[in-house]
């Protein structure tokens, strides 16, 4: 698998740090997006995400300078169709997402397509696939060269081999894989994005501040980081969009989204990204 590229689709956030932690990894990587501009964006994300490790001396000058070689952007999706993985990074809406596993699994017999969806159906995913058996979720978490769980979500329809391929690439690239099945939200955003919601309930019902919210978790609960900062991380965008995954995946009232949070996603308020959210950023 390390002799061909890993293909990587979407520049955002996700797509910047999954590419950064392949490339340095030693994987020769190809960033597509649709946009010339998000592409130029990554690449200067990582560059300035590698400078820090070359700055605190937790990676050499020369390694830095390998891995940027090996990362080429690409706007032509025809570009990874040699590639042995392709992740998807793309935002988490079902038709493009359906789209792009249309398109992706055109042009490879043998690539694994895998998912990074923090919540959306793979099994709906690998339906539209031609090699449906191929389609995998592979959910990393953000701040992705950072944090060491990828969630790894079996369709209805993945074989075991291919499984087994994206649990060993977790592994090379020094993550943690852990199975999870193909429900709605997985795992850890079934947990954490419902607690985020109640916590966005609290600051709309004047029962505490994001700031006392925050506080309080981080001392009572022992949590690195408050809720509302991490949805700020996150963005609130990301977290609405989960929740309503949620709420129309199980029917469940317990998963109605906060008015608050649906407001301030509708104000532009997303959090750390547009420099204003729960929190506000400079």
């Amino acid at each position: 698998m390390s002799q061909r590229p890993i293909g990587v689709v979407g520049a955002g956030t996700m797509g910047q740090g999954i590419a950064q932690v392949l490339a340095t990894s030693g994987f020769p990587v190809r960033l597509y997006d649709v946009a010339e501009d998000a592409l130029e964006r990554a690449r200067g994300a990582i560059d300035k995400g590698l400078g820090k490790l070359v700055a605190k001396e937790k990676m050499s000058e020369g390694d830095r300078d390998a891995a940027l070689e090996r990362l080429a952007a690409t706007t032509a999706l025809e570009d990874l169709a040699d590639c042995a993985v392709v992740i998807e990074a793309a935002p988490e809406q079902p038709e493009l997402k359906e789209r792009l596993f249309r398109d992706l699994s055109r042009l490879s017999e043998d690539a694994i397509l895998a998912s990074n969806t923090s919540s959306l159906s793979l099994t709906r995913l690998a339906a539209v696939a031609e090699r449906p058996e191929r389609v995998v979720g592979m959910h990393f978490f953000n701040p992705v060269p950072v944090l060491k769980l990828v969630e790894v979500i079996r369709a209805e329809q993945t074989s075991d081999d291919t499984v087994a391929r994206i649990e060993a690439l977790a592994e090379a690239l020094g993550k943690t894989a852990v199975r999870v099945g193909d429900s709605p939200g997985f795992a850890v955003n079934r947990l954490l994005v419902p607690m985020i919601n109640e916590a966005a309930f609290l600051v709309q019902e004047g029962a505490a501040t994001p700031e006392a919210v925050d506080r309080a978790m981080k001392l009572g609960a022992a949590h690195p980081m408050g809720p509302l900062a991490l949805a700020d991380l996150i963005g609130l965008d990301v977290c609405l969009a989960i929740m309503e995954v949620l709420q129309e995946g199980f029917g469940d009232p317990k998963y109605r989204p906060c008015p608050l949070l649906r407001r301030m996603v509708d104000a532009g308020y997303l959090g750390r990204k547009s420099g204003r959210g729960f929190h506000a950023y400079s």
